[in-house]
């Protein structure tokens, strides 16, 4: 109540002052036509309705106002008419100025509240997002770094992830995958793929065996078939430790040794995961050495919209070069930071063995 009436004074103001005015100075002194700013003033403040009174009361008191004044005998007639003529056109202004204001005033009202809603949703789906990924993986008896950035476009969730947990006989299991997509259903079906291929792995005996056995497992028609992933085994042997790895049509690993060389695990292509059950899956094992450093990430890292994947992949070994000696927290933030992956989410796995 008390802001209604607020928002009130200052038309009443303009309306009672110079209609006061002009009868205080007596009969001959025309200021009715201030009055005219009751309107104008009433439309920044309030509703159509309200100014369109405001505008019909401004009239009537400056026509009662100019009977006050004898403003209606043959000499003073064409002025008051002009005089009437003003006030009701800066009326018909104001009612058209304040039904602009209140259509602005709605619609930021709208983008206001659209906006809030988009950012709760971004909000809800990174924190959707942190729990289905899980908190970054440690990885025994090495250094190890995880990293996740959504896509800037959609619901900042996806279909990347990482993962790693042990195996039975004192290694780890290491997971790059990208399910198509970066949607609450990519986000999804990355979740569902994750737990079953922590399932298989159970029983699995290498990295081609758990991608044969999720082969067969997401022959079911409900599993989402556009998924690429790497798993890989690593276990310390003496100083350094061994890798075996199993790639389905996902971008290879970067091996990056203690002296800074850099090359990227490629072998023959194979198929997506859930492309064709019974699909031929081979291992590759290489040893690694103190210092040496295994990176996964997936193709949001190394895509560009104005090159080809192969730019892509060469720029990523430039960067790993220039950056070998670097902690592996600071090499993965400077490796997003760097990369453009504005439309595409962004996983990265890194371990290191020590020195």
């Amino acid at each position: 109540m008390d802001g209604v009436f607020r928002a009130h004074v200052l038309p009443l103001v303009f309306l009672l002052g110079p209609a006061a005015l002009d009868v205080a100075l007596g009969p001959g002194q025309v200021v009715l036509g201030l009055v005219a700013a009751s309107p104008l003033v009433a439309a920044t403040l309030l509703g159509r309705r309200v100014t369109a009174a405001y505008g019909i009361v401004a009239l009537l008191a400056a026509a009662l106002l100019g009977v006050f004044d004898g403003q209606y005998t043959d000499g003073a007639l064409p002025a008051q008419v002009i005089r009437l003529t003003v006030v009701a056109v800066a009326a018909a202004v104001a009612v058209g100025a304040c039904t602009l204001r209140v259509r602005r005033e709605r619609e930021l009202a709208r983008l206001s509240g659209e906006a809030a809603s988009a950012r709760a949703a971004l909000r809800l789906g990174e924190t959707l997002q942190r729990h289905l990924l899980g908190p970054p993986p440690v990885v025994p008896a090495f250094e190890s770094a995880a990293r996740y950035r959504p896509a800037v476009r959609g619901a900042r969730v996806g279909g990347d992830w990482y993962d790693a947990f042990p195996t039975v006989d004192g290694g780890t299991v290491l997971v790059i995958g990208d399910v198509a997509g970066h949607d609450p259903e990519a986000a999804a079906a990355m979740a569902e793929v994750r737990g079953m291929l922590r399932a298989v792995a159970v029983d699995a005996s290498s990295p081609a065996g758990v991608l044969r056995a999720l082969d067969r497992v997401m022959a079911h028609p409900a599993t989402p078939a556009l998924v690429t992933v790497v798993v890989a085994t690593v276990s310390r042997t003496g100083l350094g430790a061994t890798l075996c790895w199993s790639n389905a049509g996902h971008p290879p690993p970067a091996l990056v040794a203690a002296d800074g060389s850099v090359r990227l695990l490629t072998r023959t292509p194979e198929r997506l995961l859930g492309v064709t059950p019974g699909s031929p899956r081979t291992d590759a094992e290489v040893a690694l050495h103190p210092g040496d450093t295994l990176l996964l990430y997936t193709d949001g890292l190394v895509e560009r919209r104005d090159g080809t994947l192969d730019e892509g992949s060469a720029w990523l070994v430039e960067e790993l070069h220039r950056r070998a000696g670097e902690p592996l927290d600071e090499l993965c933030d400077r490796l997003l930071a760097a990369a453009d992956a504005r439309h595409d989410d962004v996983a990265l796995l890194a371990v290191r063995v020590p020195a």
